[in-house]
């Protein structure tokens, strides 16, 4: 190869490289959006340690409901004390930060919880976070989201986990303001964006319903076969009635369902880069004394997204 030639061919590629890192954009940049989802959220931190730990620079986050939890606590710089402080909960310690108060709207207040986590990361204003942050809740009335990137985080936070009929929903400016899943829980459409960034979203919502029933039906049948108790209330109930079909889980399931379902079109109107989704079927919605083993699935399982994603990206530059 004549010099000419090793020259002419020494500039295509530095014109390459010029191009992937000037007019592509910075392909570590991301921005982050988490699901909602309860204790199965706890995934969340697993998954940003990953990102992290490859060298994906989150630049803007947004979440709901559990996700609005997280992406807070990872916007103010302190997830990392949040996931220690995991730790250290087991379920006598989630009894002691029920604050029951059994009414027509709520069976829990809410506020313990919120308390203690002040007491562990202060309250800020999201004008003040480091990097934009997005929480979404539901304005009950209209049915409309209500989207926060201004005032209190613990403010933003509290009304974008407000469960309905479990936690006291947030009375502000007016409106009342419940969980944010019930019409966003992945808000791909309110993360800020910048040029050349990465969507990339964390969806703990995905549910496997046919093998949860068929697991379910499985336990149920051992339970029956081992309990003298279940058997005598299996005879005295009506043929066809299931005690296991209640109150509780009629509306955990019914609202499971409805997230699910938007949470798939939020993905079919704006399809992330890297999408992490999970089912976690094993998992309840309130297994936070699990926190260590659903973090650990996070991690391993976005290791496993990331690696199918920058093979493609490296056969394809």
């Amino acid at each position: 190869m004549s010099e000419k030639q090793v020259a002419i061919m020494k500039m295509f590629t530095e014109i390459k490289e010029f191009l992937v890192k000037n007019i592509q954009g910075n392909k570590k940049d991301v921005a982050l959006v988490l699901s909602s989802g309860g204790a199965r959220g706890l995934a969340h931190i697993g998954a940003i340690e990953e990102l992290e730990a490859r060298g994906y620079h989150i630049k803007s986050i947004a979440g709901t409901s559990m996700g609005a939890l997280v992406a807070g606590m990872y916007a103010t710089g302190h997830l990392k004390e949040y996931r220690e402080w995991m730790k250290t909960i087991d379920k006598q310690r989630i009894r002691e930060l029920t604050d029951y108060s059994p009414s027509l709207d709520h069976l829990v207040r809410g506020n313990k919880i919120i308390d203690t986590l002040k007491a562990l990361v202060p309250d800020c204003d999201i004008d003040d976070l480091p990097i934009p942050y997005a929480a979404v809740a539901t304005d009950w009335e209209s049915g409309h989201e209500v989207v926060f990137t201004h005032g209190s985080l613990y403010g933003a936070i509290r009304a974008s986990i407000s469960l309905p009929a479990y936690f006291s929903p947030v009375r502000t400016g007016g409106k009342i303001l419940i969980d944010g899943g019930t019409t966003n829980p992945l808000p791909l459409n309110r993360v800020m964006r910048h040029e050349g960034d990465l969507l990339v979203a964390v969806n703990v919502c995905g549910r496997d319903y046919k093998a949860e029933l068929t697991l379910k039906r499985m336990a149920e049948a051992r339970r029956i076969a081992s309990s003298r108790w279940l058997r005598l209330v299996r005879r005295i109930l009506p043929e066809g009635m299931n005690p296991d079909f209640n109150y509780f889980t009629l509306l955990n399931r019914t609202a499971s369902i409805m997230i699910h379902q938007n949470a798939q079109l939020s993905l079919r109107l704006t399809p992330p880069d890297i999408l992490l989704d999970l089912s976690l079927r094993r998992y309840g919605s309130f297994d936070y004394d699990k926190s260590e083993r659903i973090i650990a699935i996070g991690r391993e399982r976005m290791a496993k997204v990331l690696d199918q994603y920058e093979g493609k990206k490296g056969t394809n530059v």
